[in-house]
């Protein structure tokens, strides 16, 4: 039988100034934190934008399948005047309306959470309306050919 008590700690290896990181260990670690944040972040912020640019495309998207469905149904898109709010609540004038043509019982907003510009008849030839978003810096009052402006293709 061999003896296999470990020896106990004294008093002076608890206490030795020689145990955890020096100062400038510790600097060096936040130094290198701070230049990989500082080298990433940027690259994660234009991303987030770009998703929020395809997301507000998609979405123009979406909201045309439902106006052409609207159209299908009442014969006629929305008018400026009505708005996007047709697709949520019946017109007066809409025959033959089967919505609401949206879950959500409030307007749909763009990625930045900007209501959606649409206006009926379209100011573009070939077109017969403009949804648009006004992008990032926008207020909600976008149209085609606006600068940073998303409007339906």
């Amino acid at each position: 039988m061999t003896n296999s008590r470990r020896p106990q700690p004294t008093l002076s290896d608890e206490t030795n100034p020689q145990s955890g990181f020096t100062l400038l260990e510790i600097l060096v670690v936040l130094a290198i934190l701070a230049l990989l944040i500082g080298l990433v972040a940027p690259a994660a912020l234009r991303q987030l934008g770009g998703a929020r640019v395809s997301v507000a495309k998609q979405s123009i998207s979406r909201l045309g399948s439902v106006l052409d469905l609207y159209k299908l149904d009442v014969g006629s898109y929305p008018t400026t005047e009505e708005g996007l709010a047709a697709l949520i609540r019946k017109p007066s004038d809409a025959q033959n309306w089967n919505g609401p043509y949206l879950k959500d019982s409030a307007e749909p907003k763009d990625a930045w959470n900007h209501p959606y510009s649409y206006q009926a008849p379209s100011s573009r030839e070939g077109h017969e309306y403009d949804l648009c978003s006004a992008g990032a810096h926008g207020n909600g009052s976008a149209s085609p050919g606006q600068p940073g402006a998303i409007c339906n293709p």
